[in-house]
């Protein structure tokens, strides 16, 4: 008996330590996480923080001071660039380094890995939207300028000098959970950032949802419903803009099968209005200093931590103060002692679908252009973790790759991704977003603007200016050249009329210098009104926004920094100001309930603004939303127009 007792007990102390030292599903080795000595304890923040650091690590060349503000904004002194972007990318790993490691293996198809095989189909897509595709071709492209090169190996090699230093004990807490350890950093992983930003702010299209609806309801309906140019807008470069400093290169023609064929229902991924974003910039005609000022507010993903990380850079013929994005050296959006500048998305059309005609189920063959032409493979291995690696065939037309071949690999896809289809995308392209950050960060004038502008390919941007004696604003980005509405429905991939034909010359991108008007603004709204002789899109956000921002600047006096604070917490409805009194013409009080009486006292008193509190915006959003939708119900024959409450 007391052998059984012993038995049993040796038998579950050993299971015990077993199951603590086991990841099991998602959970971590129990042991290790509650390890005093290594687990999650040691993560703990000392509240003793260092109001200063003097760096002596491996690898840097000179002395570099690193001062940290009540707020712990790092300011990094160094006495040259090397050692300032490798002090960058050491600070921004100390502080971010998981965030770093997890965004990039989103873009790369590599969650698998560390998190296992209910990711697999999140990696399958990134790896079949050529995420990696365009990632080393944009990585080969800047690997091949001197000064970009040397600024990327800097900041890898200032992120693996931290890496090297940690012990498991120190890995930060998210490495921890998921149980296991952080990877050098590569050159490439600044390369997939760029490309992740290209998928939330140029991943979607509504093409598939527009050419079901132009086979339903046909052209002429199609264009009075979905028009290319709203009935009200307040553009980015102002309306009258003469483009006549250009030659406009021809236009291409639009394909004979402007409609591509589709045999299903599938939506789109849309672009989402709540991730934009607004900013402008006041002459020094209309500020208190004399001086110009201007104000950026991007309205990107909500993430903790923050999408962007706070820093200064300086040392000798550079002082940039500003965000960069975690895992990239420079500032993104700042300023230096001589310029300012700021970003928006522009929206632009540049991801299109081509419906392919394939020769048989093998895909080797594609009709294009009358003959057969060869496809080209790409084999993706995707790491999966506690499983063997899977492999992953893409196929690729010269358009780009075939998302999805057939319906089994779509199975637990993404829907809005059509079947058969390949995919030409602005992310695919070689692009060296990272030179024209540096040259912001050491300009100086409105020619180093434009000049380092040259080097930006996407996403697509409202690049905003300042300086002390200019202001400025181009929609800026590589755009195709396209017949008008190309990429508005599914395109033919059998027809070379429907290919991208070349580039907009960068020359002749919409920009707009010292209007007369004193100032400069943009809140992802049409860049351009009709007479720009280009295509960019057909959709952009409403213009309500724009509206709102221009009509203040418009009238605004002796601007201070604070005007400019107060304008982005601007909460006045301009779409209230359109249409509540339609909508409030067409009640009769005398018919109204003493509920419904009560709600429309309270809209006739709200003064338009939507504030936390304000019960007339609660009732304004409410009603407009029933009416929107019954209206467009009853046009689109979805349901029947139902009465509509006030409530």
């Amino acid at each position: 008996m007391k052998f059984t007792k012993a038995f049993i007990s040796i038998f579950f102390t050993l299971l015990l330590i077993w199951a603590l030292q086991t990841k099991i599903s998602l959970v971590p080795p129990l042991g290790k996480f509650l390890s005093p000595a290594d687990g999650f304890w040691q993560n703990a923040e000392s509240k003793h923080i260092l109001p200063a650091l003097n760096l002596k690590l491996n690898g840097l060349q000179d002395k570099v001071t690193i001062k940290f503000d009540e707020n712990h904004i790092p300011h990094i002194f160094a006495q040259n660039e090397h050692d300032l972007y490798f002090a960058q990318g050491y600070m921004t790993a100390t502080d971010r380094l998981w965030q770093m490691d997890i965004q990039t293996r989103q873009a790369a198809g590599r969650l698998a890995e560390v998190i296992g095989p209910k990711v697999l189909d999140i990696d399958r897509y990134h790896r079949r939207m050529g995420m990696i595709y365009g990632a080393e071709k944009t990585i080969k492209a800047m690997m091949a300028d001197p000064v970009e090169r040397n600024m990327i190996l800097a900041y890898t090699d200032g992120i693996n000098s931290y890496i090297h230093q940690l012990s498991p004990r120190s890995y930060p807490i998210e490495f921890k959970l998921l149980n296991y350890a952080p990877e050098d950093w590569k050159p490439i992983n600044c390369a997939f950032l760029l490309k992740l930003m290209s998928e939330t702010l140029a991943g979607g299209s509504n093409e598939f949802a527009m050419t079901n609806i132009l086979r339903k309801f046909g052209p002429a309906s199609t264009n009075d419903l979905f028009p290319d140019y709203p009935m009200h807008e307040d553009p980015i470069i102002p309306t009258g803009t003469k483009w006549d400093y250009f030659k406009t290169l021809p236009i291409p023609k639009p394909s004979a099968n402007f409609l591509a064929g589709m045999a299903d229902s599938t939506n789109t991924k849309p672009r989402v209005e709540g991730i934009g974003s607004n900013n402008w910039a006041v002459a020094g005609s209309k500020t208190a200093s004399g001086y110009p000022i201007l104000a950026n507010d991007p309205h990107l993903n909500l993430t903790l931590p923050s999408i962007w990380y706070q820093v200064q850079l300086s040392a000798p013929g550079m002082n940039v103060y500003g965000v960069s994005l975690p895992g990239a050296p420079c500032v993104i959006l700042g300023f230096n002692n001589n310029i300012s500048w700021g970003i928006t998305n522009v929206d632009a059309d540049v991801l299109d679908w081509y419906q392919e005609k394939f020769r048989d189920t093998k895909m080797e063959e594609y009709w294009y252009n009358n003959k057969w032409n060869k496809t080209t493979r790409r084999v993706e291995k995707i790491e999966v973790l506690g499983q063997k690696p899977v492999y992953d065939t893409v196929v690729y037309t010269h358009h780009g790759p075939v998302v999805y071949q057939n319906n089994a690999q779509k199975a637990d896809g993404p829907d809005f991704v059509p079947v058969g289809h390949s995919l030409r995308w602005i992310a695919h392209e070689q692009s060296n977003e990272l030179m024209a950050m540096y040259l912001l960060n050491t300009g100086k004038n409105y020619d180093d603007y434009r000049k380092a502008l040259t080097f930006f390919s996407a996403p697509a941007s409202n690049f905003v200016f300042a300086s002390k004696d200019d202001i400025a604003i181009t929609p800026n980005g590589k755009y195709p050249l396209k017949y008008k509405d190309q990429g508005k429905f599914i395109l033919d991939g059998t027809d070379p009329a429907d290919d991208w034909h070349g580039w907009v010359p960068f020359g002749q991108d919409p920009t707009i210098k010292n209007p007369a008007r004193g100032f400069v603004s943009s809140a992802n709204q049409s860049s351009t009104d009709p007479s720009y002789p280009y295509y960019i899109n057909w959709s952009f956000a409403p213009y309500e926004r724009g509206k709102r921002i221009n009509d203040r600047l418009a009238v605004m006096t002796n601007a201070t920094v604070d005007s400019m604070r107060k304008l982005q917490t601007d909460v006045y409805s301009i779409r209230a100001q359109n249409i509540l009194p339609t909508m409030l013409k067409y009640i009769d009080p005398t018919k109204l309930n003493a509920t419904q009486l009560s709600a429309y006292d309270q809209i006739n008193m709200w003064d338009k603004n939507f504030a936390p509190n304000s019960i007339g915006a609660t009732v304004f959003t409410n009603w407009w939303s029933q009416l929107y939708n019954a209206v467009w119900g009853m046009i689109l024959q979805i349901k029947p127009c139902k009465t509509i409450s006030l409530l």
